[in-house]
């Protein structure tokens, strides 16, 4: 990656920063959702839930955060789904 600032498609300085253990953080989610990393929303993105299994998920980010990062696998307390906060409005270009 360059050492200068990548600039992002989406305004993910944005979103909430939530904690995996926050109350907020407790959401049912499901194959297709728009999610993020609710602990860093900028380093990975918003993603689409591609896959489920008890208490994880594969998130398919498309390189959309800092880090570049295309798909990982994460425990469902970490992940934000936009839908849940009314935060469509941030997948707007700026």
């Amino acid at each position: 990656m360059n050492s200068r600032k990548r600039r992002l498609s989406y305004r993910l300085d944005l979103l909430p920063v939530i904690y995996p253990y926050h109350r907020r953080a407790d959401n049912p989610i499901q194959p297709g959702d728009l999610v993020y990393y609710g602990p860093s929303p900028e380093y990975y993105g918003i993603g689409e839930v591609v896959m489920e299994e008890e208490k994880y998920c594969i998130v398919d980010f498309r390189g959309t955060g800092l880090l570049g990062i295309q798909k990982d696998v994460f425990s469902k307390r970490y992940l934000i789904p936009i839908h849940k906060l009314n935060l469509g409005h941030l997948l707007k270009s700026t």
